[in-house]
């Protein structure tokens, strides 16, 4: 599988291109804004300069992951003689099942169809498409070229096939493959999510301040950045539509978003992105304090 097209420039999309590129796949870069492009692009160049900057890729290996990457603004000239295609546009259901209806179009029907989506029903996704076993989860991690980790999600009707192929093809990046069933947020977001809206609850109802909550999970069980911080670079606007999505899906409280978190969306802080969440990332320089913790070592 060497031709790709991903949907999405946004940080999933340009991480899951700049990781294909890498290991040689020609990949189309497919977004219906152009800025978002550009900023995608220059994105993975700045990622992959870093990587230079650490001998871990020389410049040659460098201008040959750029010259892998070809951009497009739509879908249907992207997505002609591609063995994969990989959804990494924002998590909405509604866009996604059109998007699925457009590949459904205009892709080969030996084309495997792959969504990043973070929560949502990969068997919901498959049900607009008229070969639904074709179609399966690839949820990669932030930052993706970094992070090992793919959940691999079989919808109701995903074949083995395909499945077995998408495995692999995860090992020939260099990631670690698990294979997971189909049930709302699956098993990184089903666990997380909780976590990061019980440190939302703590910090809401008082019990102690960011510094403190995140200073306290970090230290005392060894995670390398506090929930809140966490919730801060994921985006706390993802963060919420991931616990409604999990709510809407299980039918039980416990995942239901805190108020704050609620609010602090609605007012526009979303983290690291918007420059403000539960810290403040106004001066660049915090932003890419931030952002360098996921370096790779």
């Amino acid at each position: 599988m060497k031709n790709i097209a991903v949907i999405g420039a946004g940080t999933m999309g340009n991480g899951i291109a700049h990781t294909f590129a890498q290991f040689g796949c020609k990949v189309q870069l497919i977004d219906v804004s152009k800025e978002n492009l550009h900023k995608g692009i220059n994105t993975i160049s700045k990622n992959l300069d870093r990587m230079v900057s650490k001998e871990k890729i020389s410049e040659a290996q460098k201008e040959e992951t750029l010259n892998n990457i070809t951009q497009q603004i739509d879908i249907p000239s992207g997505v002609k003689n591609v063995d994969l295609v990989v959804e990494a546009a924002t998590e909405n259901e509604d866009l996604k099942l059109k998007i699925f209806q457009q590949l459904d179009g205009n892709c080969s029907k030996d084309t495997i169809l792959a969504s990043n989506t973070s929560s949502i029903s990969i068997t919901q996704i498959a049900s607009v498409v008229s070969n639904p076993e074709r179609v399966i989860g690839m949820h990669f991690m932030n930052p993706v070229p970094v992070m090992k980790l793919v959940e691999i999600i079989r919808g109701y009707n995903t074949s083995d096939k395909v499945t077995k192929t998408i495995m692999e093809l995860s090992e020939k990046l260099n990631k670690v493959p698990v294979e997971v069933n189909d049930y709302p947020g699956f098993v990184a977001n089903r666990i997380l999510m909780p976590m990061i809206n019980e440190a939302v609850e703590t910090l809401y109802n008082g019990v102690a301040g960011v510094y403190e909550i995140d200073t306290v999970m970090k230290l005392g069980m060894a995670h390398p950045m506090g929930p809140l911080q966490l919730a801060d670079f994921i985006g706390l606007d993802v963060c919420l539509s991931i616990l409604e999505v999990m709510h809407n899906g299980f039918r039980n409280p416990k995942y239901a978003p805190c108020p704050l978190l609620v609010n602090m969306v609605r007012a526009g802080k979303f983290g690291v992105k918007s420059g403000e969440g539960f810290y403040d990332y106004s001066e660049s320089k915090k932003a890419e304090k931030v952002s360098s913790q996921f370096d790779s070592k």
